[in-house]
């Protein structure tokens, strides 16, 4: 997996880019299904999918979700506001930890697997600061679990 975080002028941008030796149909419908979320986001977070199933993934789509950053509880919505399978969706937070939150999930066929991107765009409350010492740090622990995940779940190519 590349990452990388980005400071811009309004907020910061999150890419990460993820080889798979899975089609990117594949690919796409684990990405899709929200109860995979579970599995891929570190144990320190208690992340739990509240959204009863079925959850019907499309555009417009609600889904809540709770989870314990250092120490506190924290509410998460998401709408999905673009779908468009087996190419790409995107989640956006309605209520969250952060300002603003939107991540754009791609999928491509490469040499006989998926490239698999992620690019967030998101704000965080009290700024530079709050960045420097929590955030950029606790996304890259989240993504680095995220990526052994994958790697053990769809195999990596």
């Amino acid at each position: 997996m590349n990452l990388s975080i980005t400071h811009l002028d309004r907020g910061y941008l999150l890419e990460a880019t993820t080889r798979l030796a899975r089609p990117p149909g594949e690919v796409f419908d684990f990405f899709g299904d929200a109860r995979n979320l579970e599995a891929l986001t570190p144990p320190f977070l208690r992340f739990e999918v509240l959204t009863p199933d079925p959850i019907s993934m499309g555009a417009g789509t609600l889904i809540d979700y709770r989870l314990r950053l250092h120490g506190l509880p924290v509410p998460w919505r998401t709408e999905i506001t673009v779908w468009d399978p087996p190419r790409r969706f995107v989640d956006t937070q309605v209520r969250g930890p952060y300002r603003w939150w939107i991540h754009e999930h791609s999928f491509v066929e490469r040499e006989g697997g998926t490239e698999m991107s992620d690019r967030v765009r998101y704000g965080v409350p009290g700024g530079r600061l709050v960045h420097g010492l929590f955030v950029e740090r606790d996304l890259r622990r989240i993504w680095d679990y995220r990526a052994s995940r994958i790697a053990e779940l769809l195999g990596s190519a």
